[in-house]
């Protein structure tokens, strides 16, 4: 129970410390210094291949992830420039980003738009891979965005559904 509130509490934090960071002016000194230490730091060139990489993929940046799954409902990816200011800090789990998690992109590519999952789950008998995200549907409404791999790691397909519909007591899958 404790983790669980730690955890929350983290999340809950994440408007302030974001308040706290002006593009190109925070550093990444700032960024460690309200975040912490990232899941998962991305180079520029890990980022070239995901939709609309922007700042992602500048010569000489990194994109660190700050994971708030599983029970929190945001994922952040935080970009430094080649300079070591923060060039871009976007949450990633939108409605908008999921519509370009397409047919046969690889399982690596959504990792790095989406960040971490809340849950990956096997189906050896379907030969299918199931990354479940928890995420807030504006204004207020909790999803659950899934995409389905195929056997070779390439999105067959994806869907989202309401996390009510799915754990009707209010718990996690």
């Amino acid at each position: 129970m404790g983790l669980l509130s730690f955890v929350l509490g983290l999340a809950g934090c994440d408007p302030q410390r974001i308040a706290e960071l002006e593009e190109g002016v925070a550093t990444e000194a700032d960024v460690r210094a309200r975040f912490g230490e990232p899941e998962k730091i991305w180079d520029a060139a890990d980022m070239a291949d995901t939709p609309l990489p922007g700042a992602a993929a500048a010569p000489g940046a990194r994109t660190f992830e700050y994971n708030r799954q599983p029970q929190g409902q945001a994922n952040y990816m935080i970009t430094i420039g080649a300079d070591g200011k923060m060039s871009a800090l976007r949450q990633v789990l939108t409605p908008q980003n999921f519509e370009k998690v397409l047919p046969g992109m690889r399982m690596e590519q959504v990792r790095k738009m989406l960040g971490k999952p809340m849950k990956v789950t096997p189906y050896a008998l379907r030969q299918e891979t199931h990354y479940d995200w928890r995420y807030l549907n504006p204004p207020s409404t909790a999803r659950i965005f899934t995409v389905v791999f195929d056997a070779d790691l390439k999105v067959k397909g994806t869907a989202s559904v309401d996390e009510e519909s799915m754990n009707p007591s209010g718990g996690t899958r």
